[in-house]
């Protein structure tokens, strides 16, 4: 579905991803983890049209998504919940919903998203006419994944959604996202949390200052134990 190959961005002159070549199979859960500074975030954001490119190339359904607007290429229905959320905390809950609901849409089918979004997270219906700033951090994040799923992606970018939360709002994203890939969703996961990314997708990539130094399955990874030691220190 997703294929990057020989992916390369600059920042000025200074390279923040050299080279990454990745895939991401229909109905996959792929992790993509490293250490802080190692290019996530950048990947994720070349491939969302945010940053140009310096080199390489990103198909999704075989259509190249290099030039692309971030606008175009949610229309080709890839939804991104980034990190930080990125919620409009002075507006209610329902009213970041309606935003990505109502994008030049069928009302009717819009309508029936946004149904589906607050029954997917119950709390979201708790505050549902409260205002979002005034959520947890477990809560926003439950709002911005459920506001991504309201455009109904076939691809689903997530970049650390457990940063910052409790663990046991940690396991309730987890668990939402499980969920999701039962239903069929194809994920791309950024995640801080390694030991957990890995048990938890079907294949993850190793990023290192740039690079992609390891990838393989979770059975893979998990028998690479010293290896892993020397990349995540985990």
């Amino acid at each position: 579905m997703l294929i990057v190959e020989n992916l390369a961005v600059h920042y000025a002159r200074v390279p923040a991803v050299q080279g990454v070549s990745l895939r991401v199979e229909m109905g996959e859960t792929v992790g993509l983890i490293g250490p802080n500074g190692a290019g996530k975030t950048t990947t994720l954001s070349a491939i969302t049209g945010l940053i140009r490119p310096s080199a390489g190339s990103i198909t999704f359904e075989g259509k190249s998504l290099i030039g692309r607007t971030p606008e175009q290429i949610v229309r080709q229905r890839i939804a991104l919940v980034p990190e930080g959320r990125h919620i409009f905390g002075s507006l209610t809950v329902e009213e970041n919903l309606r935003l990505a609901a109502f994008g030049g849409r069928d009302r009717a089918a819009a309508n029936d998203d946004l149904s589906r979004a607050v029954e997917r997270f119950p709390v979201l219906k708790r505050y549902y006419r409260s205002t979002a700033g005034k959520l947890s951090g477990g809560e926003q994040q439950q709002l911005a994944i459920g506001r991504a799923l309201i455009t109904r992606p076939r691809l689903l970018l997530l970049d650390e959604p457990s940063l910052g939360l409790a663990p046991l709002v940690v396991d309730q994203v987890f668990d939402a996202l499980q969920e999701l890939r039962q239903q069929g969703m194809t994920i791309l996961l950024v995640e801080q949390n390694a030991a957990r990314t890995i048990e938890f997708a079907d294949r993850t990539y190793v990023l290192r200052t740039g690079r992609v130094a390891l990838s393989g399955t979770r059975d893979e990874l998990s028998a690479s134990g010293s290896v892993m030691d020397s990349y995540l220190g985990i």
